[in-house]
């Protein structure tokens, strides 16, 4: 079968080894020793190099998987398939754009990787090229349709109907996922199948308006401070939100749903920070949204079924559910400014002015639906003039020319007037920044308003300066409290042009949000660093801009 500018040959798959099985069995720890009993005899197998480094990472061992990825490569430092796998290594450790470099010298030792074609494919996606991430994912699926991790993402591109097929089939099989990632796409299928018997039209506009500037206010609990609030009516019932670049869609508690007379759709779980595990909850459709002047109709909301409030706040308003809007959050002046985002080359206006609430299954979009879509709330609540260059981003060309006419997907487009504006990384709903840490290490970080305070991992911590254990800090998310809290001695954090020197860092194991993410996520960029600023956020096209006035702090 021609592919590509080669004559790629489509992957002829081996029958799996006894160490494959234990691995698409998701019995990682007998994989690992199986791999390294086979290895020890046969030293020099390649195939049996990258299942062990798989393996490795499904245990979510990163430095074990670096370390067999880079003893694979000493090997045979020109093989393709072992430089991928040392890219997708990368990828894991939060260093997308070293993997992106990595990614294109295997490509150009052998165009025809499938895998490879699946690692441009995701650090594509992640950097708002959908088109370009498009055409790697489905050449990596030519190339081996087989290959589970390959097939689970490429099943996304298709139409409901066949999407639903796929899957099914796809859960027929062994896949490697572990019992939490089946379990998530089990609830997918589920919402997919419900979607296709009871179909509900797309979260739509219906003010003759598309531009407002709506404000927002501290918002308090007992006399505690609890984040920035913002009035939203669902079905004409008033509750307040706080505002959190953090989560995903809309979530409210159980009372607010009641009150609104919210009807469940779909049962789902809903996943955070906290240890003490996901939380029952349901996804329902309210008639009406309203948010200041503007009204949305049909519009999907997740509610949170358990008896505990989201933090004893009416629930959480991610600002991904403006992502058709250019999104500015002035934290000096306490308002949301929303308006329409320039138009593409060759469109004459600005596209579909909705209100995002889901990942808009079955529908083509943009951005793709993520598995995970249903734990989008990975963040917790807690009560701080050089430069450094933020990290580059993949790239596969100019994605500012060339667009589809069709609709979607499209690459990110950098119009004029946001030529100032910063890249980011953005997966599902987090928006990710590199981020320096004391000019040493440069760190991913996720831009979360909903976290009061800008936190780190002690694993970063250590990199940069001494951490201790902190008894004082609570940290309370979704899932409950996080029960082994550290605090950092003095870091400066360097993220776009900015600085913000912090003392006493609170610090917590972020090693659950980086397995759902798919990559090291290091901590958060909470308030008490973006409420000094105004934050202009292009959701489509993976940009921000961070303004900051000392006089009106």
């Amino acid at each position: 079968m021609p592919l590509l500018a080669a004559n790629c040959a489509v992957v002829r798959n081996h029958p799996p080894s006894e160490a494959d099985q234990a691995l698409l069995a998701a019995d990682y720890a007998k994989a690992v020793s199986l791999y390294q009993a086979h290895l020890a005899a046969y030293p020099h197998d390649t195939e049996q190099k990258i299942g062990l480094v798989h393996a490795l990472l499904r245990q979510q061992k990163v430095q074990e998987a670096a370390d067999a990825a880079k003893a694979a490569l000493a090997d045979a430092p020109n093989s393709a398939s072992l430089i991928t796998l040392r890219g997708e290594v990368e990828y894991r450790q939060g260093m997308p754009w070293i993997a992106a470099q990595t990614a294109f010298e295997s490509d150009k030792l052998d165009p025809c990787n499938p895998r490879n074609h699946l690692l441009l494919a995701d650090l594509e996606r992640i950097s708002s090229l959908y088109a370009s991430s498009r055409k790697q994912l489905e050449r990596a699926h030519q190339l081996d349709p087989v290959d589970p991790e390959i097939r689970g993402e490429w099943l996304h591109t298709l139409p409901l109907k066949q999407r639903i097929a796929e899957l099914e089939a796809y859960l027929s099989v062994p896949t490697g996922n572990d019992e939490e990632d089946t379990r998530r796409w089990r609830e997918y299928l589920e919402r997919l199948k419900k979607m296709e018997v009871e179909p509900h039209e797309a979260c739509r506009l219906v003010s003759t308006t598309a531009n407002t500037d709506i404000p927002f206010d501290w918002m308090y609990d007992a006399n505690h401070l609890k984040g920035f609030g913002l009035d939203v009516k669902l079905n004409g019932r008033k509750s307040e939100l706080q505002i959190d670049t953090g989560a995903g869609g809309i979530l409210v508690s159980r009372s607010v749903a009641k009150r609104a007379g919210l009807k469940p759709f779909v049962e789902t779980k809903i996943s955070g920070v906290g240890d003490e595990g996901d939380q029952p909850g349901y996804s329902a459709y309210a008639e009406s949204i309203h948010i200041g002047n503007l009204e949305f109709q049909d519009c999907q909301v997740h509610v949170l079924g358990s008896r505990n409030a989201v933090d004893n706040v009416d629930g959480l308003i991610g600002m991904d559910v403006f992502s058709h809007f250019l999104v500015t959050l002035d934290y000096p002046d306490h308002k949301l400014l929303l308006n329409s985002l320039p138009p593409r080359p060759g469109e004459s206006a600005a596209q579909g002015t909705s209100l995002k609430t889901s990942g808009a299954e079955g529908v083509e979009d943009e951005e793709p639906a993520a598995v995970s879509e249903a734990a989008a709330q990975d963040k917790p609540v807690v009560k701080e003039a050089t430069t450094v260059a933020a990290a580059p981003v993949a790239a596969s060309g100019n994605s500012s020319s060339k667009q589809r006419t069709a609709k979607g997907p499209y690459d990110r487009y950098i119009a004029p007037e946001m030529k100032d504006y910063i890249k980011v990384y953005r997966i599902g709903h987090d928006l990710i920044l590199p981020a320096g840490l004391n000019s040493k290490e440069i760190k991913l970080f996720i831009m979360d308003t909903g976290a009061f305070a800008t936190t780190i991992s002690p694993q970063a911590a250590r990199e940069v300066t001494k951490v201790h254990s902190n008894d004082h800090s609570v940290v309370r998310g979704i899932d409950g409290r996080v029960e082994k809290v550290y605090s950092a001695d003095d870091i400066s954090f360097h993220f776009a042009n900015l600085i913000q020197k912090a003392r006493n860092v609170v610090s917590f194991d972020t090693s659950r949000i980086s397995k759902n993410v798919g990559m090291e996520i290091s901590g958060l960029l909470g308030e008490s660093t973006l409420n000094l600023l105004t934050i202009h956020i292009d959701y489509r096209d993976g940009l921000v801009k961070f303004d900051y006035d000392p006089k009106r702090r």
